[in-house]
């Protein structure tokens, strides 16, 4: 038997992928870089929609940016995969699913178990995307960029916003996810 998938999660999959997208051109500048609101989005669409839904609207989201549409911080078409920040919008597909794993399927999920679950994510957001870009500098640019000037650019400047995303995700996360919850309960006995 073909199972389909509820009208009310492809909404929510396909609004995640767009709010993904709009992250990446809310741009926040600081001193030494514009920050996006892109990881915001990855990890409220893991806890919001679980690992499964969370991943798959995260994969719309990568998908529609390599068929061409301009979703991408710096446009899009299937070149971006040579471009140094695409190994971390490729890593945004498996840190929703973390995100979703670890948060889980409790009605209510704490504060600290979402900020657990959103430092998982980013996690492996880091693991795909230090890396990611490393390779496509040295390698397919052909420069030279030692480990700690990647661990700078790719990481460690990023760190402190990134954490805030986490508190602001706990924060927002923590009541939507009963609510959500409990409208998935309701739809389904109907």
């Amino acid at each position: 038997m073909k199972k389909t998938i509820p009208v009310q999660k492809l909404v929510l999959c396909a609004l995640f992928a767009a709010l993904t997208a709009v992250g990446a051109f809310i741009r926040i500048p600081t001193a030494w870089v514009s920050f996006t609101l892109q990881v915001l989005f990855v990890f409220l669409a893991g806890a919001l929609l679980g690992p499964k839904y969370g991943a798959i609207s995260q994969a719309v989201y990568v998908a529609l940016g390599l068929v061409g549409i301009p979703i991408f911080t710096n446009g899009g078409g299937f070149t971006y995969v040579f471009q140094p920040s695409f190994g971390f919008l490729l890593s945004y597909i498996p840190a929703a699913a973390v995100v979703g794993a670890v948060v889980g399927r409790r009605e209510a999920p704490g504060f600290w178990r979402i900020v657990c679950a959103c430092l998982a994510g980013l996690a492996v957001i880091y693991a795909i995307g230090v890396p990611y870009m490393g390779l496509i500098i040295n390698v397919y640019m052909g420069s030279e960029m030692g480990l700690k000037a990647l661990l700078w650019s790719g990481m460690i400047m990023f760190l402190p916003f990134d954490g805030l995303k986490i508190v602001v995700t706990g924060l927002l996360a923590k009541p939507l996810i009963p609510r959500l919850r409990r409208l998935e309960t309701s739809r389904s006995r109907r």
